[in-house]
């Protein structure tokens, strides 16, 4: 099946050559572009892409507002950020309003089809060098109150998360593992329930503070 993407970034240089990238590789395909944020988010709703690709800084609505219309009103499809900024703030801020993904645009282009793959099959993308920094700040930090303790984890629900944390899709952890992608998202259920995350952010800053992403 042929994933389908939109490209949504100011400058036409950047979607041109995004465009090359997605339309040159088996089993992606671009339908449609955006240039600002706003049409960015009228795109998705009118498209329902299996991803888009969202850049941070754009006119009308940056990529965070963009990114949570789009997750509000189209909630099957899934955004993956891609942006010049690296810091803390934004990589927080674009996962809490619903991006399933962060990407620098100085990645590779493998790199970028293997985010895009990622996202698109249900699971988290956040560059592993941007991991530690970003989210981290986190790591030798106390655990938010009222999450467990490591011990509380099973190994089989560790193995999990840790698979989650380094982006994984429910399909890939199902087949890595040997179970069903059901049996995925019990597990998912409960560790969030055991350690008290409410969101994919907490999960990858849980991998942190345990030095998982190093």
């Amino acid at each position: 099946m042929t994933l389908r993407i939109v490209l949504a970034d100011d400058h036409e240089v950047v979607r041109s050559g995004l465009r090359a990238l997605v339309d040159g590789t088996t089993g992606m395909a671009v339908v449609g572009e955006a240039r600002d944020g706003a049409e960015a988010v009228r795109r998705a709703c009118e498209l329902r892409p299996d991803v888009v690709v969202m850049d941070v800084s754009m006119p009308l609505l940056d990529g965070a507002e963009a990114t949570e219309r789009i997750c509000r009103e189209c909630p099957a499809v899934r955004v993956l950020a891609l942006t010049m900024h690296e810091d803390r703030g934004h990589l927080t801020r674009l996962l809490q309003a619903g991006a399933s993904g962060y990407l620098p645009k100085r990645a590779a282009a493998d790199e970028l089809v293997r985010a895009i793959q990622v996202v698109a099959g249900g699971g988290t993308y956040v560059d592993p060098l941007l991991a530690g920094s970003l989210l981290g700040g986190a790591a030798g930090q106390p655990a938010r109150r009222g999450a467990a303790e490591p011990g509380r984890l099973s190994e089989r629900e560790e193995d999990v998360l840790r698979r989650i944390a380094w982006g994984a899709s429910n399909k890939e952890i199902a087949t890595e593992l040997g179970i069903s992608t059901k049996t995925v998202e019990t597990y998912k259920a409960r560790i969030a329930e055991k350690l008290g995350l409410r969101s994919r952010t907490d999960m990858v800053r849980y991998a942190v503070q345990r030095g998982w992403l190093a």
